[in-house]
């Protein structure tokens, strides 16, 4: 019997997916990207702060600071 030395189909078909296999899997890979803004960042800090500051002083207590002048 004499052998070809011709691949048959399916050898030439497993040689073609094997071949093709790194190709698809590099195909497959993401891609990161990073890019700056095409416009500054801007941060609106229009904010209005009230406060009240209630402070209850003992009438010794006054006299005190008035008396000594510690303030």
């Amino acid at each position: 019997m004499k052998k070809s030395l011709r691949p048959t189909g399916s050898v030439l078909a497993r040689v073609l997916m094997i071949l093709t296999l790194p190709l698809a899997m590099i195909a497959c890979t993401p891609t990161v990207q990073m890019a700056a803004p095409k416009e500054p960042i801007t941060v609106n800090l229009n904010v209005k702060i009230e406060h009240e500051i209630y402070i209850k002083v003992d009438k010794e207590v006054d006299d005190l600071f008035s008396e000594k002048g510690l303030f």
